[in-house]
């Protein structure tokens, strides 16, 4: 069966570079394009290269937008460091980004066989969609990490990729497109532990991308032990890839959703209509509730270690 073609529109990021590693094993990746977010776009970009340098891969990285739609850029220092990695040491780049036009790459490949896996704020996705309207009908569908229906983990109400450009949220989720959105509802299950990364058993040989996962995880558990008390990290990225290559995995239902923009606790709330009633507007967002975090995490610990 032949691999889904993925365009990445990412800001990495801890999580982002796992669900890097897995597109490329599952996918046929034809381009990843940029954006800030978790780090400046600058350092995401450079990333971005590093991950594709630890698979040998020359996936084309263009660089998009560096700030959001309406407000200054506030980046989550706190969770992924100032350069994205948690100060993972990572040989520089062995290349240049191959343009500063992830806006125009976005415009000019898609295919009705791409999916874009949007797994950063939706800076370049809003900017694309206001230039042409019709970019939802010329790609598969856009699968997000994003939201969710019940709360989240910037604020209360708001979950960081939203939060951090919610006009942009705002511009795709009016956009209605074929969209499968990956809430902190359906990432929150899918929890790898320190103990389990403990009980791995590693088939794969002592290489720079085996100590590069190592490392990575091991930064990610100890910042979210010191921020929330756990030692487990929820792969939030990958489980947007999934949704594209393991469908089957998952579990997704139609719903209208708005994004709060002006509420003083509640601004980037995903606002996910759960009502039942008659008649209801035809929606293409489709919002996740479930998935079989075990089989996930089989395949997750597969490709990253060859268990």
């Amino acid at each position: 069966m032949n691999k889904p073609r993925l365009i990445i529109d990412t800001d990495p990021g801890h999580d982002d570079a796992i669900a890097l590693i897995l597109a490329h094993h599952f996918a046929d990746v034809v381009g990843i394009t940029t954006v800030s977010g978790n780090t400046s776009v600058e350092n995401g970009t450079k990333n971005a290269i590093r991950i594709c340098d630890l698979l040998d891969t020359s996936t084309p990285v263009h660089r998009g937008a560096s700030a959001p739609i309406a407000s200054e850029p506030s980046f989550a220092s706190e969770v992924h460091g100032v350069d994205g990695l948690g100060g993972i040491q990572l040989p520089d780049p062995s290349r240049s980004e191959t343009s500063d036009r992830a806006i125009e790459f976005l415009l000019d490949s898609v295919d009705t066989d791409v999916w874009v896996v949007a797994i950063g704020p939706l800076t370049n996705i809003a900017q694309v969609l206001t230039r042409d309207k019709t970019w939802f009908d010329r790609i598969a569908g856009l699968s997000l990490m994003g939201g969710g229906p019940y709360g989240g983990n910037v604020t209360a109400s708001a979950e960081f990729n939203i939060y951090f450009d919610p006009e942009a949220a705002d511009v795709v989720f009016r956009a209605n497109g074929n969209t499968l959105m990956s809430g902190l509802n359906l990432t929150h299950q899918v929890q790898i532990s320190e103990a389990e990364l403990e009980s791995i058993n590693r088939a794969s040989p002592d290489d720079p991308r085996t100590d590069f996962i190592d490392q990575n995880f091991a930064r990610i558990i100890e910042t979210l032990r010191d921020l929330t008390g756990t030692s487990e990290v929820a792969m939030h990225d990958p489980c947007a890839v999934f949704a594209v290559t393991h469908p089957e995995l998952f579990e997704f239902v139609p719903r209208e959703v708005s994004v709060e923009l002006d509420g003083t606790l509640t601004r980037g709330m995903t606002v996910v209509d759960e009502r039942w009633r008659v008649t209801r507007k035809q929606s293409q967002i489709k919002v996740g509730y479930e998935v079989d975090a075990d089989a996930v995490k089989t395949l997750i610990y597969q490709v990253l270690y060859g268990d």
